[in-house]
């Protein structure tokens, strides 16, 4: 798994980290407390589901706190010449239809804003190439021959 991220992905996994430090967990923490005050605790669901809610907060703590910690930033250049981390393609496949993603880490991913991962077939298949090759996608269904049709630094 590939431990670079943009700075902007980096913030975001602060914020997220943050507010389930800060907010998040304090709030659930005094809704236990205020459940367990209530005496028998076997049957009571709001203690249980706090309970419950706590474990998933503090598992998602520390799966974002040990990435934090081994995640490097990465800049993009400024005018690629060829596809690397961050760099937003253009391509198009072999039915003339285009697609524009962006290549990111894993803590980053998120397909309805174009963002795909560099470890990904599509991503590592992109990776290294420049404007006007065309690259070959091993899928499970079969190879997808796509065309880059433009490499840019901002999205298009």
């Amino acid at each position: 798994m590939t431990n670079l991220i943009s700075a902007e992905g980096l913030k975001k996994l602060h914020e997220e980290y943050d507010q389930l430090w800060k907010v998040e967990r304090p709030k659930v923490v005094q809704g236990v407390s205020d459940a367990a005050a209530e005496g028998d605790r076997s049957e009571n669901a709001e203690y249980i589901y706090g309970k419950k809610r706590l474990r998933e907060i503090d598992r998602k703590l520390k799966h974002l706190g040990s990435r934090i910690k081994v995640l490097k930033v990465a800049t993009v250049p400024a005018n690629p010449k060829n596809v690397s981390f961050g760099c937003w393609v253009t391509y198009e496949d072999d039915k003339g239809e285009e697609r524009c993603y962006q290549l990111v880490g894993p803590d980053e991913i998120d397909v309805s804003v174009g963002k795909i991962s560099i470890d990904s077939p599509v991503g590592q298949a992109l990776l290294h190439k420049k404007l006007d090759d065309e690259v070959i996608v091993s899928r499970p269904n079969g190879e997808l021959v796509i065309y880059i049709t433009g490499i840019s630094s901002k999205r298009p």
